[in-house]
């Protein structure tokens, strides 16, 4: 077992680490100190993001920087109804040799990376979306009949946007599932707007710097799953992925009449990861319940539905997910 002064002094330093790269990432991408906090939660836990915004909100420019920041090797796919999955993980050619001899050769797609941007993920054929979803799974694709290993660490951060849904095709279950967190990219403020402007209308624009290399990213990585959770951090993540379940005993009415289908235990484990990262970007050596009520919309409002009548209502998902952790954080406070 670590000595437990050794780890509080890597957490430390790795705290100290996280201020310098989130102050390279806000050069460029200004203001929306929320969006960058979860997608650096999602690099630390080692899983993927989908960012929801409108176009122009600054999706793909934070992407690009968090590639520099964290020393990331990056691509970036425009995902069209016309992709194939060919496109996106490689195909196998024919070369013939100057003495006339033929083999074959793997040209890798743009999976083959570090940090992978999939720009309208939605666009394309669920013929496509399959084949991204073993890539985000298992950290490998299998072209030929054999499975490649994929960059590491492999994170994939897939923008969707809101309104335009023409042409689309709808994320399964499933695969929402694999995305850690939903990172909701919402408009500026008034002064963060007028600071974008003056920032990059001008000649020169400021430039983001490396923060982190690979290997300090996978240390990091490591680091995270060694922090301390308490017992009743871990019991609060437990009710309130249940809480959300319909056919659970227990639950609140309002939950089993308008939900359709809750969170699984990947929820739980989601939490679980990203309450410590929180914890770290705060300058925290543990997480508490404030990090688990915080965490609670974005880990799962891709992990659950409302069903029909709710939805024809006008109920929101992000309302009820408020309402439920907030009664649950008064329920422990009074115990």
């Amino acid at each position: 077992m670590s000595d437990p002064t050794d780890l509080v002094a890597e957490i430390e330093a790795l705290e100290d680490k996280l201020q310098q790269a989130k102050a390279s990432i806000t050069r460029r991408f200004i203001g929306q100190e929320r969006v960058v906090d979860l997608t650096l939660t999602a690099l630390l836990c080692g899983g993927h993001a989908l960012l929801i915004g409108l176009p122009g909100l600054g999706k793909t420019l934070l992407v690009e920087t968090l590639s520099t920041v964290m020393g990331l090797h990056g691509n970036r796919i425009q995902f069209t109804p016309d992709l194939m999955p060919a496109d996106i993980l490689g195909s196998e050619v024919l070369d013939t040799a100057e003495d006339g001899s033929r083999h074959f050769r793997f040209v890798s797609g743009p999976v083959f990376c570090q940090l992978l941007m999939a720009d309208e993920i939605n666009r394309a054929s669920p013929r496509t979306q399959s084949a991204l979803l073993q890539a985000m799974q298992e950290k490998t694709v299998t072209v030929a009949g054999e499975d490649r290993l994929l960059g590491e660490p492999f994170h994939v951060l897939a923008t969707q946007n809101p309104i335009e849904q023409e042409g689309t095709y709808p994320l399964p279950e499933a695969q929402l599932d694999r995305f850690l967190v939903q990172v909701d990219v919402e408009y500026p403020d008034r002064e963060t707007e007028r600071d974008i402007l003056l920032a990059t209308t001008g000649v020169e624009e400021a430039a983001a710097t490396q923060v982190f290399t690979r290997d300090e990213l996978l240390a990091a990585q490591t680091l995270l799953r060694r922090m301390p959770v308490g017992e009743s951090v871990v019991d609060l993540i437990l009710d309130l992925v249940r809480a959300f379940r319909p056919d659970e005993p227990g639950v609140s009415d309002q939950v089993a009449e308008t939900v359709a289908w809750g969170p699984g235990p990947r929820a739980a484990q989601a939490l679980m990861m990203t309450v410590r990262a929180r914890a770290l970007l705060q300058g925290r050596l543990a997480p508490n319940a404030e990090d688990v009520l915080d965490m609670a919309r974005p880990v799962l409002s891709h992990r659950m539905a409302l069903n029909f009548a709710a939805r024809a209502r006008g109920d929101r998902l992000a309302d009820l997910i408020e309402r439920t952790a907030q009664g649950l954080s008064r329920t422990e406070a009074a115990a």
